[in-house]
């Protein structure tokens, strides 16, 4: 069953090309999901139908805000590191541990 995993960033933007990233790394490791990104205003609309929620590191600050509109929804960081190097297939491979 597909997994449906939401971005969340200060706006929805920067993370479109992380989106895209993640998805080839999802494809390559037969990881099925949809991943979409939005700013962390429209957490609660579609945060709490989501089985995991990553936050960009600009906005890691607002995880309890965001953990406590979508509870029991899993809330991770994606690192510093692996969001400025658009390393999809590690944070792809972090969903696959947390979800798992």
């Amino acid at each position: 069953m597909s997994k449906n995993i939401v971005l969340l960033c200060a706006g929805g933007m920067s993370t479109s090309l992380m989106v895209s990233k993640m998805e080839e790394a999802a494809k390559k490791l037969n990881f099925d999901c949809e991943i979409h990104a939005y700013g962390t205003n429209k957490a609660k609309d579609f945060g709490t139908s989501a089985d995991m929620i990553l936050l960009a590191p600009q906005v890691r600050f607002q995880k309890a805000e965001i953990m406590e509109k979508c509870p029991n929804v899993p809330v991770e960081t994606i690192e510093m590191m692996d969001y400025g190097m658009m390393n999809g297939e590690k944070i792809i491979r972090h969903v696959m541990e947390v979800l798992k």
